[in-house]
């Protein structure tokens, strides 16, 4: 497979160095993408960068994940406007363990194949690594007008930057060369690839390895990736989408790639998925036929979900999907675990009972107009009641006389009542 081809065709290349190509086709190369650990998870912005390592193993190639313990320690200007805090490191220790583990799903590390990945630390190999040696052996080696002429540094000096820019960060491009030229020496790695916003800090690379040894490196970076009106990509009102299920829940993953628009959708199943490219140019032909039944969408989200979490999640996710949106079934609604559950029904109003009560039997209709205020009279439900309109746990209530006890607690905690199509209710028992 030609790698930068099939970068191509997927609208994930943005810039490339002289020769890389020539490089790819001619032999087995390693190259590496910088991750941040200033968290215990990826999120979805991470997720290009380790699709181009995926497509990278694909092809041949043997992708290394260097997790930035020391560059975390400081903190890439590119593209701040300020510095960032610090990590310790029993902190960066433990983010690099839960990152490795979510990379696994998508990289092979362990088949003992010649491209099997790496995944590094910089901090193993900069944390012995004295000021006086640092800048002696690699401060030397790049003048200052070099490191000037970079874009994140100028456009953090200049006018429009109100905090400016210390020593620590000026010198976060000779850290990061110097990575490139660590990983050259020792593993052999001739390429580095990342965000556009990197070009600077990995050509800085490229130039030291130059000049440190007269060898010859490559660089390639993919488009940042943001949504059709211009906002950010992997941004919601509640922040990061997670690759971690306790911090997004797969449900509310798989919500998110399926509510994409019909353009972002178009263009994200190229960069996200493994599809091939007749594969979705069917897809996007039956999407622009019937684009009401957004299929398009549909396997985006079911494709990113699957590979992120697992077949399983993803069809409790539509299962969720359909409780909430469809026809969902009673027996459907006791099948979701309790984070899916949870975040099906995320912002409803809730309500607290005591579950004492409920073991004895309460009355539907104390329950729902005295106990808990779903309903502000009992005449409005009995209306409700009598036009078929309420549900408990996705089965009609037709008898007002009807009691709820503790049977009908959805993994012993919870009661779903349901006001005509929309409208939901969660009643808690503790």
């Amino acid at each position: 497979m030609n790698f930068v081809e099939e970068l191509k065709w997927r609208g994930m290349l943005h810039d490339i160095m002289p020769g890389t190509e020539e490089q790819l086709l001619k032999e087995t190369t390693s190259a590496y993408v910088g991750i941040d650990p200033t968290a215990d998870s990826l999120h979805i912005g991470h997720l290009v960068g380790v699709m181009m390592l995926k497509h990278f193993q694909i092809a041949g190639h043997q992708p290394i994940a260097l997790v930035g313990g020391a560059t975390g320690m400081i903190g890439d200007p590119s593209g701040k406007s300020q510095e960032r805090n610090l990590l310790d490191e029993p902190t960066l220790r433990h983010n690099q363990e839960c990152i490795k583990k979510q990379l696994a799903r998508f990289l092979d590390f362990e088949s003992g194949e010649k491209n099997q990945a790496l995944l590094v630390n910089n901090y193993d190999w900069m944390k012995n690594f004295t000021f006086l040696d640092f800048i002696r052996d690699v401060g030397k080696r790049i003048t200052v007008n070099y490191m000037m002429a970079k874009d994140s540094v100028k456009k953090r000096l200049g006018e429009e930057s109100k905090s400016g820019m210390s020593f620590t960060e000026f010198t976060y491009q000779l850290v990061q060369g110097y990575d490139f030229y660590h990983l050259y020496k020792n593993h052999g790695c001739r390429l580095q690839m990342g965000g556009s916003d990197q070009w600077g800090n990995i050509t800085t690379g490229t130039e030291l390895i130059r000049r440190m040894d007269g060898g010859e490196a490559f660089a390639m970076t993919c488009p940042l990736i943001t949504k059709a009106d211009g906002a950010k990509f992997g941004k919601t009102e509640s922040g990061n989408v997670w690759l971690d299920a306790e911090r997004t829940s797969p449900y509310a993953f798989y919500q998110f790639w399926l509510n994409t628009s019909d353009e972002d959708a178009e263009r994200y199943i190229k960069i996200f998925t493994l599809l091939s490219k007749e594969e979705i140019s069917t897809l996007v032909a039956e999407h622009k036929e019937a684009p009401h039944q957004r299929n398009l969408q549909k396997k985006l989200a079911e494709e990113v979900t699957t590979m992120v979490h697992s077949r399983e999640d993803y069809e409790m996710a539509v299962e969720a999907s359909q409780i909430l949106f469809g026809n969902g079934t009673a027996d459907q609604l006791r099948k979701l675990n309790e984070s899916t559950f949870l975040a099906v029904f995320e912002g409803v109003p809730q309500f607290q009972v005591s579950k004492t009560e409920l073991e004895s039997g309460i009355n539907v209709i104390d329950l729902l107009a005295e106990k808990t205020d779903v309903f502000p009279s009992k005449g409005e439900l009995r209306r409700t009641i009598q036009g078929n309109g309420l549900s408990i746990n996705k089965e009609k209530i037709t008898d007002p006389d009807a009691v709820i006890n503790a049977e009908y607690l959805i993994g012993g905690k919870y009661i779903l009542a349901q006001k005509g199509k929309k409208n939901y209710y969660l009643v808690i028992a503790g």
